[in-house]
């Protein structure tokens, strides 16, 4: 609580940190639509005989269950949660997120340790927290202050619990201890943690991950480093001292005590104005400060990256740089729909079913399915793909050749 935190002279980073996570929230969490699809085996259909009644039946069943399940994250405080993650992702590369019955809860880097097998898959998690003796269940409390000679020195106490998750062959263990005892012991199933240990990038061979501000340290510190000079060069400047001759024949206390539009006696000459004469090197340093400030505008996303200074800018030319960024999402995507998404819907999925708010659905046939991120991005680019051919056939070949050659109504659909 003590420590003293240097104050950044800029705020492009933490901007850009605002807006990444923005992006990254609306992308994998959509508002208002669902980002996953309870996908049926296609083998199921064709036992069915491919009855078209049938597959409308399963697909509005599963329509209701997905609905149900959305229903319920808009109400919890998952969407606050996943925003402070993807912000320590960002910075840190590392955050570690559990599913509670009252929503997610964010740990950050320096709350919890994790080991990882060379693929990747987590081996284990210690997690360090505080927790106050009146917050803890009336049999805990009892077991946790047993033994001790004066439990009313615990009364308002925090107390260290420590959360250990070990991988065994078929399943991961969970053991809690409050003040040097057992206070749980728990089993889970391999794909139902309900610890989610995330990384921003995936670095084989390696328990944690690597930032988007770690890509960006060596710009974010120069900007730092010429926003200060150019600060304090300024306000240096800034400063206005009048310099009388001492041979002159103009009196500086005349000068200083006369009013403005006054007429007093002197010359001139004998008046001059101190100045740094710093204005080219001040520039120099400026327009470096401009470069560096487009670099880590394009490597966040800012919007102002998109538009380049000019007289004329097409809306075309926007469109494509911003697709061309949004694309350089996509190895972010891919990883965070491996390690976040899907374990996250997996496990909401089984924590519904035990609180029997949803049905139990066989998991050898029905499967939840991403389809936003690295998905959306390849059904935009099919989308884009379909569009220019379509125009440029109309264009060359005429509208009648569309019409004969193209079937519409799927086209539409």
């Amino acid at each position: 609580s003590g420590t003293e935190f240097p104050t950044p002279y800029q705020s492009i980073g933490a901007r850009g940190v605002l807006n990444l996570a923005s992006k990254l929230m609306l992308a994998l969490f959509p508002p208002n639509a669902p980002f996953f699809r309870l996908s049926v085996d296609e083998l199921v259909y064709k036992k069915i005989g491919e009855d078209p009644q049938q597959k409308t039946i399963i697909e509005s069943g599963l329509a209701k269950i997905e609905k149900a399940v959305m229903d319920n994250l808009e109400v919890s405080n998952d969407r606050v949660a996943v925003y402070e993650a993807l912000k320590q992702l960002i910075v840190s590369g590392n955050v570690l997120l559990r599913l509670t019955e009252k929503g997610l809860r964010v740990y950050g880097l320096n709350n919890y340790v994790v080991k990882r097998d060379p693929q990747g898959s987590v081996l284990k998690i210690i997690i360090k927290e505080s927790i106050n003796v009146n917050a803890l269940p009336e049999k805990v409390r009892k077991a946790v202050l047993e033994g001790k000679e004066n439990p009313e020195e615990y009364k308002d106490k925090d107390l260290e619990l420590y959360t250990c998750v070990t991988r065994e062959p078929k399943n991961y263990r969970l053991l809690q201890e409050c003040n040097k005892k057992i206070i749980l012991t728990k089993q889970y199933k391999l794909d139902n943690l309900p610890f989610l240990a995330l990384r921003f990038n995936r670095v084989d061979g390696m328990n944690y991950g690597r930032g988007q501000c770690e890509h960006y340290l060596g710009d974010l510190k120069s900007l730092e480093g010429l926003t200060r000079a150019i600060l304090e060069g300024s306000s240096a400047s800034a400063k206005m001292l009048f310099m009388v001759s001492p041979n002159g024949t103009t009196r500086a206390s005349a000068l200083a005590k006369a009013p403005n539009g006054a007429i007093i006696e002197g010359s001139s000459g004998d008046v001059s104005v101190l100045q740094a004469n710093k204005f080219a090197d001040f520039r120099i340093a400026f327009e470096m400060m401009n470069r560096i400030e487009t670099r880590l505008q394009f490597g966040f996303l800012l919007n102002a990256s998109v538009q380049r200074q000019a007289e004329r800018v097409t809306a075309t030319e926007v469109s494509l740089v911003a697709n061309e960024l949004q694309d350089a999402l996509g190895g972010v995507y891919g990883l965070l729909t491996t390690e976040f998404q899907l374990p996250y819907i997996t496990a909401k999925l089984s924590q519904l079913r035990e609180q029997k708010l949803l049905p139990n659905l066989p998991k050898d046939i029905v499967r939840p399915k991403i389809i936003v991120g690295l998905e959306a991005l390849g059904r935009q680019s099919d989308r884009l793909r379909l569009l220019t051919f379509m125009s440029d056939l109309a264009t060359t070949l005429g509208a009648e050749v569309l019409a004969k050659h193209i079937n519409l109504d799927d086209a539409i659909r």
